[in-house]
């Protein structure tokens, strides 16, 4: 087989995109709108296939992009890169302007677009209006129906109206009145009985068209107007609100007290969608067994399209008792923060309790029940300044009074466990101190690792201890501004950098002793392995030329000291010590076979190290088909065809010259591929346009063309086409071309 060469300038092959933009698929039309942008209508569930169709050497790179309709909603960018874009099932708000861009680094960038216009039409609903005048000095009443015909549609909808089978028109009836509201643009149309007869109670038929447009059917819908004909009314026959146990089943019964035609019943849910496991028949639901995320407002919707829909609601409440907590405060009128006979102490008790009302709280001392006197007052803080709290003062405070105070939280509904709190009251009763063991701050660790930063508190009782960031104003690990311990131990799971800082434990006010907060300062550092860049670059060139290498430290903790090795797979080639440069270079002054491969530069803190990795290799850059060839098919043969291949090679001076390329071709749908080699006379120069012929391909067939250049490296990186049979007419050629 004998290869021709054709060459060109590469100036004069290498060409900038250009771009034109197709359509298939089951479209309604097409049409030129304005100038130049173009509209493509479609119906929705139909498919969309756009192809992109290009010219451009190298081949240009093609993406699909989307904006909305308008343009106030923001853009979607929903990318394909293929030449074709295809929606097999296209709704409605996937309509807008679709662009394709194509791109092959030469020349700007060419771009086209074509706006997507989806019709559709949903069928349409009536609903009724009544007003009924004021009786004005017994001699004039008027009840006048408005129907409101309503239907969503793109293009936009007509409307007529029946009576039975009577058309109804503007002006055609005195007693009838046809027309648009203002800013409605068409997709409204009321028809209005004025002050009603009795041929005006009838069947009413209202007629949605978009004109067959797009082959969208007409869409009709009726309603019967009688004199019974009213809007709907619904009652609950349940309480509000209901108030019940976690676990208990619950149901909620709605029914319907008026209404014509019968209105149809739903149940809503202000805080969001229903719960899961709700059973719903008809007009009642039920929750088999509830819980306190159930809790909120139910409504029951009643619509039958005549006036406004009825809305009956109940507020469902599920008793709940949670985070019991107490605090100790000392006399406030001295100033010392301790417990001491002859003064004054108080206990506060408090808990979370669903609902407030249901609250009851009882004392204990040592198990017996404490009753409220002069000596121990007893007392329940107001709600709107202390939820759910409750206090006992002990006045004149005596050795007799040391023991175990307990305060019992109940709802009186019952059905829900009591919380209980004990206090202990003795001599060993101080306030809490906050200290930070010597090893603990300032805390070293490594990105990754878990860590735990430790306060150390004192005092009985042991308050809670609250963590917060006190260099910035940022959250904590969990999310939240402050971290509750009960055992002055912050954990911190897979430690980062931006942890690193100072923290602030200090005691809270709950299980411990209500006074000016106690608080330690805990430093935490992290550190971390360098980031280096680049991260991975492969280096391609010729045998016999040098490439230099250099990997850059961008930040790193500790920066110093800082070390680095370069290797070439498990060899040592290097090592050293960063000064005050933030680089390292290696440079291979002329690459051989055994200096090609993958070089690492390690740079390593007390953290770890970070990596720049090299692949230095003389693999040649893959072919470029040619696409715009023109012409490229002929026919020798009736049962037979011929396919003129050509490309030019990207960037051939970059690695050894190449000797060869190995051409591999299949048939579509086949696995084996027929291989054979196409030798290189020469140097390539950069934008050549290489021709080659294939023959004997077998029509209508399409084939896989793999084309892999040849250096004395090896094998370089291969492209892949495919070459498709055309029925156009095609070049009939009496000389047989071998390849």
């Amino acid at each position: 087989r004998a290869m021709m060469l054709t060459w060109f300038l590469s100036l004069g092959l290498a060409a900038p995109p250009t771009v034109r933009i197709v359509h298939s698929g089951l479209a309604c039309n097409i049409e030129e709108e304005r100038y130049s942008e173009r509209v493509y209508t479609i119906r929705e569930g139909e498919a969309l296939e756009l192809t992109c169709l290009v010219t451009g050497h190298p081949r240009p790179q093609i993406r699909w992009t989307k904006t909305a309709g308008s343009a106030s909603d923001r853009f979607q960018d929903s990318s394909v890169f293929n030449e074709t874009l295809r929606i097999s099932n296209i709704q409605r708000h996937q309509g807008g302007r679709y662009y394709c861009k194509a791109e092959n680094g030469l020349g700007s960038p060419a771009i086209k677009s074509i706006r997507v216009d989806v019709y559709y039409l949903d069928d349409p609903i009536v609903t009724v209006h009544q007003s009924i005048g004021e009786a004005k000095e017994q001699f004039y009443y008027e009840r006048t129906v408005f129907l409101r015909c309503v239907a969503n549609s793109n293009p936009p909808v007509r409307y007529s109206w029946r009576r039975g089978q009577e058309v109804l028109l503007q002006g055609s009836d005195k007693g009838v009145e046809i027309y648009e509201p203002f800013f409605t643009q068409g997709e409204t149309k009321i028809l209005k009985l004025k002050n009603l007869r009795p041929q005006d109670y009838a069947n009413y038929s209202c007629i949605a068209s978009v004109r067959n447009v797009c082959s969208i059917p007409d869409k009709m819908v009726s309603f019967r107007l009688s004199n019974k004909t009213a809007s709907p009314s619904i009652k609950l026959l349940v309480d509000d609100p209901i108030v019940v146990n976690p676990g208990e089943a619950i149901t909620l019964v709605c029914v319907t007290t008026g209404g014509e035609p019968a209105p149809s019943l739903t149940w809503v849910r202000s805080a969001g969608i229903l719960p899961e496991k709700t059973v719903l028949n008809g007009g009642t639901l039920t929750i088999p067994a509830i819980t306190s995320e159930d809790a909120g407002t139910y409504s029951c919707i009643a619509n039958n399209n005549v006036g406004n829909p009825a809305k009956k609601s109940t507020n469902i409440i599920v008793r709940a008792l949670k985070k019991g907590r107490f605090w100790i405060t000392p006399d406030p009128y001295h100033k010392d923060d301790n417990i001491q006979i002859g003064r004054e102490v108080k206990i506060s008790c408090q808990v979370e309790a669903i609902p407030s009302e249901e609250l009851t709280f009882s004392w204990f001392k040592n198990g017996r029940p404490l009753r409220s006197s002069e000596r121990m007052v007893i007392t329940q803080t107001d709600p709107d300044v202390s939820p759910g709290t409750t206090n006992l003062d002990i006045i004149d405070l005596k050795f007799t009074d040391f023991g175990t105070y307990t305060c019992v939280a109940s709802l009186k509904g019952g059905g829900i466990s009591d919380i209980s709190i004990d206090v202990n009251i003795s001599s060993s009763t101080v306030p809490p101190n906050l200290t930070v063991p010597q090893e603990k701050s300032p805390l070293v660790t490594r990105e990754g690792d878990t860590i735990e930063l430790q306060c150390q508190v004192t005092g009985k009782p042991k308050p809670i201890i609250l963590w917060s960031r006190a260099d910035k104003e940022v959250a904590m690990p969990d999310g939240a501004m402050q971290t509750e311990s009960y055992d002055g131990i912050l954990r911190i799971v897979n430690v980062s950098r931006e942890m690193t800082g100072t923290y602030r434990c200090q005691t809270s006010q709950y299980n411990g002793f209500n006074v000016k907060p106690r608080e330690a300062l805990v430093q935490l550092i992290v550190q971390y392995p360098p980031a280096v860049e680049p991260t991975f670059l492969e280096i391609r060139q010729g045998q016999g030329r040098s490439i230099t290498m250099s990997c850059r430290v961008l930040r790193a903790y500790p920066t110093r000291v800082l070390t680095y090795e370069w290797r070439l797979g498990s060899k040592l080639l290097r090592t050293g010590q960063f000064d005050v440069q933030d680089s390292t270079e290696y440079t291979v002054s002329s690459l051989s076979r055994d200096s090609y491969g993958i070089y690492n530069c390690n740079i390593i803190n007390e953290a770890g190290a970070g990596r720049c990795s090299f692949l230095v290799t003389g693999k040649a850059y893959a072919p470029e088909f040619y696409y715009d060839t023109y012409n490229p098919l002929w026919q020798n043969r009736p049962r037979v065809y011929s396919y003129s291949l050509q490309w030019t090679q990207m960037n051939p001076n970059a690695v050894d010259r190449i000797l060869a390329y190995r051409l591999g071709i299949r048939q579509a749908g086949q696995q084996r591929w027929w291989e054979q080699e196409i030798t290189v006379n020469g140097n390539i120069q950069k934008g050549e346009l290489i021709t080659y012929n294939l023959t004997e391909l077998i029509k209508p067939e399409a084939y896989e063309v793999r084309l892999t250049p040849i250096t004395r490296f090896g094998e370089g990186d291969s492209t892949i086409r495919v070459i498709k049979y055309s029925g156009k007419k095609i070049f009939m050629s009496k000389e047989m071309h071998c390849g």
